[in-house]
């Protein structure tokens, strides 16, 4: 570690940095680190590094690697002071013989407006003359399935056509609402794992024996207060998004949260659902921007999938965010777990 002489240079430093001892606790940082934060430089030492990280955990992987790497970079990691707002700033973690360097450039979520909540109008409308064109065969299908499911003989057809009526329900209702729109219906409860179920059919039916979905749910989840079908979408989308980046293995994974801060939100309980992928991960060019309506990463790809997800997330009070590189991709839906006098609006 440096000199008593050498941190007060840092301060000097308009960079942020931090530095901590070998297992991982800070030390200090300079006045550019805590003034980032918003806290005194005073009360970072004694604070696990890992516990600036807001609803992520790369940076106690790469505290615990062994062997540790030497020198790590993440991308848009937030980071914040526990109980306060998180701020997202690209991390250069570097290993020394006595501890760890830390070193943070602040980056913005979303420059000035936040664009995935507003589509042009000129899409708006395209969307809608689509809606208005795909009405009639998603009929056609709906009326094959019905007559498909009076011929099949055996539980899995039937099955296998309810599955393709209850999504060209779910399609059609979705259409209804680009050319119709109305108040979301209210809120419901649900079995999240139920929600999931249905996405991980849809998956087998796309996949086939290509891609091994596994389960990893935590039985003690309470219901949630919530629309199953915005849900579903969500879901689906980044299932699919991991299925289109040629991953071998998905896994859906559940756990209970206590004391979580979703934005400026405390919830003494939330749902933690993660979409883990080992495909191409995000292209480095996109991950600032991944979460913007038409943007993707494939030439054929809409690059609406996301940008609704987030939407969906919002609109349960919740957040969606993600960590990736080439071979392990995480995306991270947070929801708050209403309690029995709070509904969500």
């Amino acid at each position: 570690m440096a000199t008593d002489a050498g941190f007060a240079t840092l301060d000097l430093l308009a960079t942020p940095v931090a530095w901590a001892d070998a297992s991982g606790c800070l030390l200090g940082g300079n006045q550019a680190f805590a003034r980032w934060l918003g806290v005194s430089a005073r009360r970072l030492p004694g604070l696990p590094l890992a516990a600036l990280e807001h609803e992520t955990d790369a940076l106690l992987q790469l505290l615990a690697a062994d062997p540790p790497r030497e020198l790590a970079r993440v991308r848009r990691l937030p980071l914040a002071f526990p109980g306060s707002e998180p701020r997202f700033a690209d991390v250069a973690l570097s290993r020394r013989e006595d501890g760890w360097w830390l070193e943070a450039h602040p980056v913005d979520e979303f420059p000035g407006e936040d664009p995935a909540l507003a589509l042009p109008s000129a899409l708006s409308a395209a969307l809608k003359g689509l809606a208005h064109e795909l009405r009639n065969p998603l009929a056609g299908l709906k009326g094959a399935a019905q007559l498909l499911a009076r011929r099949a003989t055996d539980a899995e057809a039937r099955e296998l056509t309810g599955l393709i009526e209850a999504e060209v329900e779910r399609l059609t209702a979705l259409l209804d609402r680009l050319l119709s729109p109305a108040p979301p219906r209210p809120f419901e409860a649900l079995n999240i794992h139920a929600v999931l179920e249905r996405v991980l059919r849809l998956a087998e039916s796309d996949a086939g024996w290509s891609v091994r979905l596994a389960r990893d749910y935590d039985p003690s989840l309470p219901e949630l207060v919530g629309d199953p079908d915005r849900l579903a979408q969500a879901l689906w989308n980044l299932v699919r998004n991991a299925l289109e980046a040629g991953a071998a293995n998905v896994t859906l994974r559940t756990r209970v949260e206590h004391g979580v801060r979703i934005g400026d939100q405390p919830h003494a309980l939330a749902l933690r659902l993660e979409i883990v992928d080992d495909g191409r991960g995000v292209p480095e060019e996109l991950s600032e921007r991944i979460f913007l309506p038409l943007v993707s990463g494939r030439a054929e790809g809409s690059g609406l999938g996301l940008a609704l997800a987030q939407q969906v997330a919002r609109e349960h009070r919740g957040s969606l965010a993600y960590r990736s590189r080439p071979g392990h991709t995480v995306f991270t839906l947070l929801l708050p777990v209403a309690s029995g006098d709070e509904v969500p609006a």
